[in-house]
């Protein structure tokens, strides 16, 4: 097998997806720092290495398929820290499911202003209309209202290391000492790399995180739609 051939091996992309994330995770283990995040600077390293090797997109994502696959139980399983909080949330439930709409809200249109603002094509405004909300439901919306649900996944990426960033210095700034208001800042502005930093802070911070990913996910798929329709 010469090595062209081997490039398209399934198996090729989805060890060197998974070894380099481990390497990364280790390299962000030892001294984190901003760059060192394992969803920024994976990604940068496998783009330079297809670079290297002249793979095309379809080359990588038919041997990676499977890995966006497990996305949706992977957000399942955000049901269980949710569950062992929910007398908390309970008491916050209306708070946060009207921080939920704000910031559904705010996401959906700054997304179209700045698309529009910077004369992106069509197709990329859609695909960048559901950035704000975790992989498997931006996806799903991407492809309901026209986008480019894998363009799509590298917005929502690109999203989730900058809120993920920002939503640390956010709370060296801001006096926001209730767990409910750390862990929804967390889930709303960065949904599953937030609910990652979110546990770091706390178990409550990671709950709330989850339930706000799930709840901004949960609205999207149905707001997102509407505001299309009604700009048409």
């Amino acid at each position: 097998m010469n090595p062209a051939e081997a490039l398209r091996l399934p198996v090729f992309w989805s060890a060197a997806t998974i070894g380099l994330y481990g390497a990364v995770r280790l390299l962000d283990g030892g001294r984190p720092r901003w760059w060192t995040a394992p969803l920024l600077l994976t990604p940068a390293l496998l783009l330079a290495l297809a670079l290297g090797l002249h793979a095309g997109y379809h080359d990588y994502i038919r041997g990676t398929r499977w890995i966006m696959l497990m996305l949706g139980p992977a957000t399942v399983a955000f049901a269980l820290p949710i569950y062992e909080q929910r007398a908390l949330i309970r008491r916050h439930g209306k708070l946060l499911l009207i921080g939920a709409v704000m910031g559904s809200t705010c996401a959906i249109l700054s997304s179209w202003g700045l698309a529009v603002l910077f004369g992106l094509s069509p197709q990329m405004r859609l695909s960048l209309l559901p950035r704000s909300i975790t992989t498997p439901f931006a996806m799903h919306v991407s492809g309901q209202i026209g986008g480019n649900p894998d363009l799509t996944a590298v917005f929502v990426v690109l999203t989730g290391v900058c809120g993920g960033s920002l939503g640390q210095l956010i709370l060296k700034w801001l006096p926001l000492r209730s767990s409910v208001a750390r862990g929804a800042l967390f889930g709303m502005g960065a949904h599953g790399v937030g609910v990652a930093k979110a546990n770091q802070v706390g178990a409550e911070e990671g709950s709330m995180a989850g339930l706000m990913m799930v709840i901004a996910g949960l609205l999207n798929v149905l707001l997102a739609p509407l505001f299309i329709n009604g700009m048409r």
